[in-house]
């Protein structure tokens, strides 16, 4: 049975030729954008569904993205409506459940199908392909990277097809998604190739450079004058490089972090040069405002720097008499209406643009929300029709945008009822909006990824332009010959992996395994265990190994087929470890390392901790900001208390890196951390990362529950009790019976009462019950009862 509706496609000859590659092996397809992606996708969906049944997932990072995906399947699907489904935050979970349940096609944002994976919602099971747009976001800790394992472990089909533009930016983040998706084999495309050639409009290139005026570069020497004299302590400490204006952000960040580490280990001496690391990369931002966007935005900057009273190193800058004399100025060039030169050359790129082709539609692209209000301002007042296109987070005076109005936005672009979008970020990935005529960079981004989405946008169906504003002498230009530079490494480094691929491919169908093991919890990452792993851990179960070897296909591998991961072999771990784990930590990106690592994970609302592996132990997580935080406001030992109170063995895990981090002296951590294990008797274990506090959660959970044989139960938790619940509860509040006792006791006696009438020669036939336990049970359910004095 065919799904795809032939009659209303034409695949081009390397879309047929992608999809035959990639319809029986995981696949990553770098293709340009606006060549026909999600139709492969389609292809290979088609393919599966006839071949096996069961359900393709299509992921996309944004929900316009995920409701225009549904929209596409929709149109060349022959499926009922409510076959196809868009799964997004905005559905309640029951809701989604019912979706699932009820759908072949489902197009979804990683975030919703992730916490859907970890609470039991849906199961990956029957999924028979798995598409993941913009797949170079498969990185580090995003959502994809979780919902790829837990795919190729459970499903009985599974089938990668990662698609995207733009791989990665360097080689090692490149390699990085290859081994998250499990990616077998490479398909490049670029507007070069010969196939790909003859549908690729041509895009024309421009770079427009402005002269920034006079009053700019008076307003730019003072401050990085400023900035010189901020960064001349941390150059004579060795922090940074260079004391020169020129250094890079990323560079007096790092410095930041070396100090906090440095006072971790007790040189406050150094705890002093904070206060000019802060100062300069304030400065370095107003610089990077003022070159980039304008005197408008550097004076919003500003303003809250000058509101900013509580921060010591605000108060200073603004106190400088040279920042005073920048306001003086920018007071000055706003009084005669001076601003950035790229808002008058963009007014009239667009200006002529529309009298070339009143019908036009162009998207402008800019970093800032509030240079785009000001570019739409700007345009509504010489008579153009502009929109702002912007995520859905709200800032302080700006709130965003809901999906439903996102949608609604670009719907009205795509009928021309405007003429120009002024697009954040928001707007680079995927999505289709047919035939825009020109796309404005207000300023470069240092980004290859970003760049090419960018310019994806235009070009798709006919000839486009493409012009980049850029401000002579600035950080502007070297963005933009960053993003060049960055892009020629990124399309050398897939290919290069491509070839790698597929030099290993034949030598060996499965040469590496990936299995998260608490023996394997490291610093961020699973191992990846070599093949004699694999059959180690076959032995281990009982087989020789030549009953493994014929049954898994293997054949001996060599140093070359090691340097890339094959499809890899995730190997199914026994399930019986529980965690219990409040519903406000799936934000923390511990439950899912703790389902990697083998544990079942039951999401519930805790009244006290964040984690429950026994009857006995309850665990609670903080990060080393909020543990710091709650040292300032004194939540601490309230709940440390609370905690105490319900767990016999409670114990909290402090995550990251403690000192340094805030303005608050080290013996006052050291104090907070000395009560809490003396006074209050609750043991602190210190993590680094979220992985190593997966680990430690779940050895606790491995020891109490495999080794010491503790039932997991929740302490004061609001929610009705069955009747089994209600009865062990009764039984349980009888001396030294614990909750594993408890359900020994009513399986050998078969209710409550007969429990509580038992002799004590009865009671002593149960495992775990002796003389003095039983004597003691007898005492209580016999004595008088009296009445406590007072």
């Amino acid at each position: 049975m065919s799904y795809l509706r032939r009659d209303l496609i034409e695949p081009r000859v390397y879309q047929e030729v992608i999809y035959a590659k990639c319809k029986e092996r995981n696949c990553l397809v770098v293709l340009p954008t606006g060549l026909g992606k999600t139709l492969i996708a389609m292809l290979i969906a088609d393919y599966r569904l006839s071949k096996y049944g069961g359900k393709a997932l299509m992921l996309a990072p944004t929900k316009p993205l995920a409701l225009q995906h549904a929209e596409s399947f929709r149109r060349l699907f022959a499926l009922p409506p409510e076959k196809i489904n868009v799964l997004t935050g905005e559905l309640p979970p029951e809701k989604r459940v019912e979706v699932w349940r009820r759908s072949v096609v489902i197009t979804a944002t990683p975030q919703t199908v992730e916490n859907d994976v970890l609470t039991g919602r849906i199961s990956l099971e029957d999924v028979v392909l798995l598409v993941i747009d913009e797949a170079h976001r498969a990185v580090g800790s995003y959502s994809y990277v979780f919902i790829a394992r837990e795919y190729l472990k459970t499903a009985k089909h599974p089938l990668v097809l990662g698609l995207t533009a733009s791989p990665g930016s360097d080689e090692e983040r490149i390699r990085e998604v290859i081994g998250n998706l499990g990616i077998e084999h490479v398909e490049v495309r670029t507007e070069s190739s010969p196939d790909v050639r003859p549908y690729v409009q041509g895009i024309a290139f421009e770079w427009v450079r402005v002269e920034l005026p006079e009053i700019y570069k008076e307003v730019r020497k003072l401050l990085r004058e400023m900035l010189k004299e901020s960064l001349k302590p941390l150059a004579h400490f060795k922090l940074v490089s260079t004391y020169s204006p020129d250094i890079s952000k990323r560079e007096v960040l790092q410095a930041g972090a070396k100090i906090n580490q440095e006072v971790a280990k007790g040189n406050y001496e150094l705890g002093r040069l904070r206060l000019h690391q802060a100062k300069a990369v304030k400065l370095l931002h107003a610089i990077e405002l003022l070159e980039t966007q304008g005197l408008t935005a550097l004076s919003s900057y500003l303003k809250k720097l000058r509101e900013d009273r509580r921060t010591k190193s605000s108060r200073q800058l603004m106190e400088d008499p040279r920042m005073r004399k920048v306001i003086y100025l920018l007071v000055q060039a706003r009084e005669s209406g001076v601003d950035h030169p790229k808002m008058e050359k963009l007014k009239e790129l667009i200006g002529k643009q529309l009298e070339r082709k009143p019908d036009s539609k162009i998207i402008v692209f800019t970093n800032y929300r509030d240079t785009g209000r000001k570019i739409v301002e700007e345009l509504k007042a010489m008579g153009v029709s502009a929109e702002r296109f912007i995520g859905q987070a709200s800032r302080a005076n700006d709130r965003g945008m809901s999906q439903r109005e996102q949608k609604e936005i670009l719907e009205r672009f795509s009928r021309a009822e405007f003429n120009v979008l002024v697009a954040t970020s928001v707007g680079e990935e995927g999505l289709d909006v047919p035939e825009v005529d020109l796309v404005v960079f207000y300023e470069p981004v240092p980004s290859a990824i970003r760049s090419i989405q960018r310019r994806g946008r235009t070009g798709r169906h006919r000839p486009g332009r493409v012009v980049i504003l850029m401000a002579r002498g600035t950080r502007d230009e070297a963005y933009y010959w960053s993003s060049k530079r960055k892009e020629r490494g990124m399309f050398d480094a897939i290919k290069r992996i491509a070839r790698e691929l597929e030099k290993s491919k034949p030598r060996v169908k499965k040469a590496e395994i990936r299995e998260k093991t608490p023996e394997s919890v490291e610093m961020g990452k699973g191992k990846i265990a070599p093949l004699d792993a694999f059959l180690k851990l076959k032995r281990e179960e009982g087989k020789g190994l030549k009953d493994v070897e014929k049954a898994e296909g293997v054949k001996e591998t060599s140093q070359e087929t090691k340097e890339l991961p094959t499809k890899p072999i995730f190997v199914r771990r026994p399930k019986g470890i529980v965690v219990y784990v409040d519903s406000r930590e799936l934000r923390s990106g511990v439950p899912k390392h703790l389902k990697e690592l083998g544990a079942e994970v039951e999401v519930r609302t805790l009244d006290v901790a964040d984690y429950v592996v026994s009857e006995e132990v309850g665990i609670e997580r903080k990060s080393a900001n909020d543990f710091i935080q709650s040292i300032i406001d004194g939540r601490l030992f309230d709940q440390v208390e609370r905690l105490k109170r319900a767990y016999e063995k409670p114990v909290i895990i402090i995550e990251g890196e403690l000192y340094g981090i805030r303005n608050v002296h080290p013996n006052a951590i050291r104090g907070a951390i000395t009560a809490v294990t003396l006074d209050w008797g609750v043991p602190i274990l210190f993590s680094r990362t979220k992985e190593e506090t997966a680990g430690f959660i779940y050895l606790m959970a491995k020891r109490e529950q495999e080794e010491r044989k503790k039932e997991v139960r929740i302490r004061s938790e609001k929610k009705a009790l069955t009747l089994a619940e209600r009865q062990r509860l009764i039984v349980e509040g009888l001396p030294n019976v614990s909750a594993t006792l408890a359900k020994r006791l009513l399986r050998h006696f078969g209710n409550v009462e007969r429990v509580f009438t038992a002799t004590e020669e009865e009671l002593k036939e149960v495992g775990g019950i002796g003389e003095k336990k039983a004597r003691e049970i007898r005492k209580v359910v016999t004595a008088p009862y009296v009445e406590d004095e007072g």
